[in-house]
């Protein structure tokens, strides 16, 4: 007798083979027969209508941390995603001696828009060492797979301590980097991830620890991987790191690169079209090199008082630290402020956020019945109206509002049309949700559903087939994720049903689940019926479904 016996549901393999509607039993943890199946089941599922593919990979979050006190990653499996992998960008919170604990933290509060009073409180520090992190996991148990990089940033902060974030790294220090580099491959890290983008910044203002290494130290570190054979090297980039040096680790290593993130930027048109083509030159020299692209707008919800989208600028940085609502009046309210601010954004630059697109900001929620009227309207068209520039409304507005206005921003990817070919590339894998991260601001997890929504049924630019390919077995392949992504006898049962007529990304929503109360954005499915995770139902369509023991791997074993 089978487990669980999915019946009449059209099955998406997730190689890209066309549509085969069928039955599917599953055994304990695996697909077990795929086919017109007459055995009986412990459960049955009608899935008439419906389809059924493999779970979701989301290659780029950042659950490290709530996974500590949250085992459903919510709201990643609820959005389709079975496989999550975190510790991108090189923010992991493991390894982290006691004494590194609260720079580790705080930093990661800082760069990854997280409340530092939710962190503080709900990280249940029982690790030391990238061994015990994971050990830890598993007694916790995870509704998804989760997949974790070590992170350099968090390294070089257990190594140097504060000193990471100013200076280079001695020769014995980076040869004590590589040591717990390969501790954590070998505890089953599935690789190293890395950051020298502008954009990121740690607590106090200073960069994130890897933005100081030297080309010695990343190939130093990436030589753990070549010594153990395994791992993928992950880098967000900034203006310094090119695909040149990208593919000559590549060659050095022989592992796999992967290069965040390609989005379109209006302000550069052409920076993603040339990445791309050079990630393509130097895969065809050899090298492998994934593009992590986004099939989405990012998009973030902001008040002044914690405007990461400005974090990059100058003008920014004395208040980018600020804890009162008076050091932010005080500066909105100086005209040399003002001045300052924008006479940088009147320079373009490349790596920043926000680069004056004041079409692409607006009002959110204006916490004034006078401002009410605002909501929805971008800056330069009421900045027009009232006959001023742009940053002297949204510094007006707000402070007649105590602070309390919220704004959108649009900063990334708006242009469909530009997007597509990035997304259709067969040298990028779709993915930077970003889970787990920016809650304030954001919630992009939901990106598989937007693919499938906006465009397979809307756009029609993908077959649904191909679509699910891109989100299953390809990110699969490039990570070198085992038995993932596929539906085929042998594979793990990660499961996603869902109504093609109607998948797709809910609203944003604002709720108060994280430790102590604080708040965040989700998004609700729209369309998905059931997600399993290696053959148990993890979500219903409605909510989780509550486990004793949950049913996520910890993955610690990936193909060469």
């Amino acid at each position: 007798m089978y487990d669980l016996l999915i019946k009449g549901a059209d099955l998406a393999d997730g190689l890209g083979n066309k549509l085969l509607r069928a039955d599917i039993a599953i055994s304990g943890e695996r697909i077990a027969a795929i086919g017109s199946i007459k055995e009986a089941a412990r459960q049955t599922v009608d899935a008439t209508g419906l389809v059924l593919a493999p779970g979701i990979i989301d290659l780029h979050t950042h659950y490290d941390a709530q996974l500590t006190w949250d085992a459903t990653a919510s709201p990643s499996p609820a959005l389709g995603v079975t496989t999550v992998v975190m510790g991108n960008c090189g923010f992991s919170i493991a390894p982290c001696p006691p004494s590194r604990r609260d720079i580790v933290t705080r930093n990661l509060a800082e760069v990854e828009g997280m409340e530092l009073n939710a962190l503080r409180a709900g990280i249940e520090w029982s690790f030391e060492t990238f061994a015990e992190y994971l050990a830890a996991l598993r007694r916790k148990g995870t509704y998804p797979n989760v997949a974790a990089f070590v992170g350099h940033s968090t390294v070089r902060t257990a190594i140097m301590g504060e000193a990471g974030s100013t200076r280079a790294a001695s020769a014995d220090e980076i040869g004590q980097m590589k040591r717990l580099v390969a501790e954590a491959i070998k505890a089953g890290a599935i690789g190293l991830a890395s950051t020298t983008h502008d954009n990121h910044y740690g607590a106090g203002g200073v960069p994130m620890p890897s933005r100081l290494a030297s080309d010695e130290e990343f190939q130093t570190l990436v030589g753990a991987l070549k010594d153990a054979g395994r791992g993928v090297f992950q880098m967000t980039v900034g203006p310094r790191t090119t695909v040149e040096f990208l593919e000559n680790l590549a060659r050095e290593s022989g592992r796999p690169m992967v290069f965040a993130a390609v989005n379109h930027n209006a302000m550069f048109p052409d920076r993603c079209t040339t990445i791309m083509s050079e990630i393509v030159s130097a895969r065809g020299r050899g090298a492998e090199i994934w593009a992590q692209t986004n099939c989405q707008p990012l998009s973030m919800d902001f008040p002044l008082t914690s405007a990461y989208c400005m974090y990059g600028l100058d003008a920014w940085a004395p208040i980018r630290d600020a804890t009162t609502k008076d050091t932010f009046r005080s500066a909105f309210s100086d005209p040399a402020f003002r001045k300052s601010f924008m006479d940088e954004l009147a320079v373009k630059k490349r790596g920043r956020l926000f680069n004056a697109e004041w079409n692409k900001i607006e009002v959110a929620y204006a916490a004034s019945e006078t401002n009410r009227g605002l909501e929805g309207r971008p800056l330069d068209e009421i900045a027009r109206e009232r006959k001023c520039h742009p940053a002297e409304i949204m510094f007006d507005v707000a402070l007649s509002e105590d602070l309390d206005t919220v704004f959108n921003a649009t900063l990334l990817n708006s242009e469909e049309d530009a997007v597509e070919p990035l997304i259709k590339n067969e040298a990028g894998v779709i993915s930077l949700s970003d889970g787990g991260a920016h809650l304030r601001y954001m919630c992009d997890a939901a990106f598989g559903l937007h693919l499938l929504g906006r465009w397979v049924r809307e756009k029609q630019s993908f077959t649904l087939v191909d679509a699910i390919r891109r989100l299953t077995s390809m990110p699969a392949k490039a990570y070198r994720l085992i038995d993932r992504g596929v539906l085929k006898e042998g594979a793990f049962a990660d499961l996603f049903l869902f109504d093609p007529k109607t998948v797709g990304r809910g609203p944003l929503k604002r709720v108060h689940d994280l430790p102590g109360g604080e708040s965040r954005l989700i998004r609700d499915p729209i369309g998905v019926h059931g997600v399993w995770v290696n053959g148990r139902m993890v979500f219903d369509g409605n909510a989780y479904v509550p486990h004793q023991r949950a049913p996520g791997h910890v993955l610690d074993s990936f193909a060469s």
